[in-house]
């Protein structure tokens, strides 16, 4: 008998993917549905600290928390490129952003598609691109005769970070002290709405640290729109909160927080109709 050797096809061999993604991908996580990664399926994430567009993680921060550029533009064609952008830090290194928030990386996520960094401290977020709301980590700051004060969370002068609610860009939301729960008893009309307007928005995903079951969303019938609130409260923002980040609003009334007060994550659930 004689036996001839097959020498075995070149195209019979196992091939590895060719990975063509470039920039900031969309990823399908079980429990958070649609997050932000690098062109490598690893998890993105946003600070609650850096509300107002600025990269506030620096030092030792980096070392748990590595900042995340790309200068590709997406290949994602889900992605909304529009809202891809990048911040130049204060050491002159580049970030890439999304909706405003400067993107890291968890330094605890081994492989892809972790996103063991969720939740830490309550103000670091697995990245999406539709949340209808965010945290804010940050001082409240206004001006009391002309000067710059700090204000601590139950708005006394003072230093010290308030966590409050903010939309999906970093706009910060109010209540209004006399509205009800599921009621709107501030806008009267447009033009009462002029100075707070109302925060638009449908539900649909929110940072861990918020119940999705606190978020609703009510008609106001004097202006025909749709209006968010949180544990009952009418969401609005304040017109001369003109930067990012800004959070004077609390100022307005008799008593600093009186009457137009920021929406803390602790709020108490507004009072019945």
């Amino acid at each position: 008998m004689v036996f001839t050797a097959c020498k075995k096809n070149s195209s019979d061999e196992p091939t590895t993917p060719v990975n063509n993604n470039k920039g900031i991908q969309l990823a399908t996580d079980a429990k958070f549905g649609s997050v932000l990664t690098d062109k490598d399926g690893k998890t993105l994430y946003f600070f609650s600290s850096d509300a107002a567009g600025i990269p506030t993680c620096t030092g030792g921060c980096e070392t748990t928390w590595p900042l995340y550029y790309s200068a590709d533009a997406s290949t994602d064609l889900n992605l909304n490129k529009a809202e891809v952008g990048e911040v130049t830090r204060a050491d002159g290194r580049k970030q890439s952003t999304y909706r405003g928030y400067p993107l890291y990386y968890f330094a605890g996520d081994a492989a892809k598609g972790d996103v063991k960094g969720d939740g830490v401290g309550g103000i670091w977020f697995v990245a999406k691109p539709d949340y209808s709301l965010m945290l804010a980590n940050a001082q409240l700051v206004g001006k009391v005769n002309g000067t710059s004060t700090n204000f601590t969370n139950t708005y006394a002068v003072g230093d010290g970070k308030t966590i409050y609610l903010t939309d999906n860009k970093g706009r910060t939301l109010y209540a209004f002290a006399p509205d009800k729960n599921g009621l709107n008893t501030y806008t009267k009309g447009a033009t009462q709405e002029g100075i707070w307007p109302v925060y638009e928005s449908e539900v649909l995903n929110v940072p861990s640290a918020v119940a999705k079951t606190d978020v609703g969303v009510i008609t106001v019938a004097t202006i025909s729109k749709k209006q968010l609130t949180y544990k009952g409260w009418p969401l609005y923002y304040y017109v001369p909160d003109i930067n990012r980040g800004d959070n004077q609003g609390f100022l307005v009334g008799k008593t600093p927080g009186s009457v137009w007060p920021v929406l803390q994550l602790n709020a108490t659930v507004a009072p019945a109709q």
